[in-house]
């Protein structure tokens, strides 16, 4: 019985401007979810660009504040003037307490300064209509809270995996890697995916795991790039004479990124994972001689 076998090159031109424009698509899509990273927890720390300590303090929190101290001198660095921040701080060292929210001018540079996106409308953050939400905000930061991580991780869950099976789908009709980097390949993004989603939970519990986070999203991103230009290599770029001459240095230098990228998997196949499993293993060992 003879086998029928797809490959990327031989597709007609509409599938592949169908797949290419998927492709395109959802690489933009990542940029930008890479940009709104950068602009939120990125700024944790007041500091733009990413590091363990926007990541401690997103998650774990900054336990010498309280939230509205911290998102102040972060993520919201900027968003009032230093002397309406100032008074803001002021009066949550004070003791929060509703009379000087009025009396203090507090409520007005809330009103005017906050409620535009911290309103009823908005989903995922605060209600700043309410005082009693600011009054929460006032308390010591911990960082996200459960129910916030459970909802942010259900939709990570679904929609990411989502995105990766169509373009893992596209990739396995490659020609470039064996049927062996393939499965590598297209495996590592959703091994990547629950550990990034379980960091979360374990940098909640102890800021120790939150360089984890980072190594997860960091695969993540490999391994797409990987299926991502080996797929647009092959519709359109694979035994071009226009583009890349046979025995051409052009040849010479894809063979070798695509050595490197191979390596890379290997790599991350062979010593990441297994140490990621093993730090994930010693926080549950830890876990239980606490609860001992």
């Amino acid at each position: 019985m003879s086998s029928f076998k797809i490959t990327l090159n031989e597709l007609d031109t509409p599938v592949k401007v169908l797949f290419t424009g998927y492709l395109t698509t959802v690489a933009i899509g990542y940029l930008f979810a890479l940009i709104q990273i950068l602009f939120t927890h990125g700024m944790a720390d007041g500091k733009f660009g990413l590091s363990i300590d926007d990541i401690v303090y997103s998650y774990y929190g900054n336990r010498s504040g309280t939230v509205l101290e911290n998102k102040l001198a972060g993520s919201m660095k900027g968003k009032a003037s230093e002397q309406e921040t100032f008074k803001i701080i002021q009066w949550v060292r004070d003791g929060a307490s509703h009379n000087e929210f009025v009396n203090g001018g507090v409520d007005k540079i809330i009103e005017a300064k906050c409620v535009m996106c911290h309103n009823e409308g908005a989903a995922g953050i605060p209600d700043f209509e309410e005082f009693e939400n600011i009054k929460e905000l006032t308390t010591e930061d911990e960082g996200a809270t459960f129910s916030s991580l459970t909802r942010v991780s259900h939709i990570h869950l679904f929609g990411i995996s989502f995105i990766f099976m169509f373009v893992g789908l596209i990739f396995s009709f490659s020609t470039s890697a064996s049927s062996y980097y393939k499965s590598i390949a297209i495996g590592m993004p959703y091994a990547f995916l629950i550990i990034d989603i379980l960091s979360w939970w374990l940098t909640k519990l102890h800021p120790m795991f939150a360089s984890l986070i980072m190594v997860a999203g960091a695969g993540m991103g490999i391994s797409f790039a990987f299926m991502w230009l080996v797929s647009l290599k092959e519709m359109w770029f694979m035994e071009k004479d226009w583009f890349c001459k046979v025995e051409s240095l052009c040849k010479k230098k894809f063979k070798i990124l695509f050595k490197i990228s191979t390596k890379s998997i290997e790599f991350i196949r062979m010593t990441v994972i297994p140490k990621s499993i093993a730090l994930v293993k010693g926080l549950f060992s830890w876990i239980f001689n606490k609860m001992k």
